[in-house]
């Protein structure tokens, strides 16, 4: 893997030295890990004008859910209780002869960039924006593997928690026992904090788990996750409690079926995002559920669990292959429940069969 941090380093310094600058300061921890294959707590990644270092304010463990930091890439812990990481690279930015430096302004506090001004006054500080997210955006091949592997320890857990017996259960006793599942299956642990609605509460966006117990007759919505090697997926699901569906729950239900249908077919190479937010959109707006939608249809996933691009009404850009993205339509009805169903995806050209669905429990309506 050593090379395939250098190359997305090298990819960056290529941005930075374009935009004017000598060097960059990664502080964001998940674009320390994409860069550096770990980001040890507080460490920042410093792409200098002569040698790039991973600073860290303490030892690293040596915890295989944290990654692993690339072999070629110089690990400097910093003597003393308490020193910054990121002020420290200001110094040594000058030191290697920089004289400016791009930071990203949208994760340091301002005391922070004002510190390394103090260190370094002679070093002109510039934006580095989202230049590291945009590079995150199209994943490699063994990215993609993460993600599959994550997705398929969430269907497991998922499937093994349908086998059991539910009614009377607490939703946060669902939600926890889903996170128990998710670890004993391999995974580093929840992608995010699990999400179980019953009765009124399900297919609620998310929606904190409470102490109501699941009920016969109830919806009963999951969102779950699982992050495996620091990429993280998604999955929703929606069922039925008892043996037979009221009608109002079986037409609600094909209704967000249809959309989320439609958006995944939406997931075509040159898409635009708000077309595939559309797609899923239009169809619970022509059956007058305008008012009760989220505000947006998907995102992308990876290091992070919401990352671009993102599938909103306004939303700009168009999508690349290569591209994990969630599609998660959604109807809430205060007071009665709802259905929202989630699956992860990448998008695939035609050529190679179309977006690759990596989230695969069925969307039947199943009666448990």
């Amino acid at each position: 893997m050593s090379e395939v941090y250098a190359a997305r380093r090298t990819r960056l310094r290529e941005r930075c030295n374009a935009g004017g600058s000598a060097a960059a300061l990664v502080s964001r921890p998940a674009n320390v890990r994409y860069l550096a294959g770990a980001a040890p707590r507080g460490a920042v990644l410093l792409l200098g004008a002569t040698e790039d270092l991973l600073l860290c304010g303490e030892p690293p463990d040596d915890r295989p859910t944290g990654g692993r930091p690339d072999e070629t890439l110089r690990l400097r812990v910093l003597p003393g209780v308490g020193a910054d990481p990121a002020v420290a690279a200001g110094g040594l930015a000058v030191t290697q002869g920089a004289d400016s430096l791009a930071v990203e302004e949208h994760h340091l506090t301002v005391a922070r960039h004002r510190a390394i001004g103090s260190v370094a006054p002679r070093l002109r500080l510039a934006d580095l924006g989202q230049a590291v997210e945009q590079l995150r955006v199209v994943k490699d091949e063994e990215e993609i593997s993460c993600l599959r592997i994550g997705a398929e320890i969430a269907d497991q857990a998922l499937g093994e928690l349908l086998e059991s017996i539910l009614v009377g259960r607490t939703e946060r006793h669902l939600a926890l026992e889903l996170e128990r599942r998710l670890v004993d299956h391999g995974a580093d642990g929840p992608a995010f904090p699990t999400s179980v609605g019953t009765g009124p509460n399900s297919g609620r966006p998310g929606h904190r788990p409470t102490d109501r117990r699941v009920e016969e007759g109830d919806f009963l919505s999951v969102c779950l996750g699982a992050t495996y090697r620091g990429y993280r997926c998604e999955i929703g699901r929606t069922f039925v409690i008892g043996t037979s569906p009221a009608d109002w729950q079986i037409e609600l239900y094909d209704l967000v079926f249809a959309a989320q249908r439609a958006g995944r077919e939406a997931l075509v190479p040159g898409a635009a995002h708000r077309d595939v937010d559309r797609a899923a959109r239009q169809v619970l707006d022509s059956a007058g559920f305008t008012e009760h939608l989220p505000v947006r249809t998907g995102h992308g996933v990876g290091l992070e669990i919401d990352e671009d691009p993102q599938m909103t009404p306004a939303a700009m850009g168009k999508l690349d292959a290569c591209v994990p993205v969630t599609v998660e339509p959604g109807v809430h009805l205060p007071g009665r429940g709802g259905v929202r169903i989630d699956d992860t995806l990448v998008v695939r050209p035609e050529a190679d069969g179309g977006p690759e669905l990596l989230t695969i429990t069925t969307k039947e309506l199943l009666a448990l």
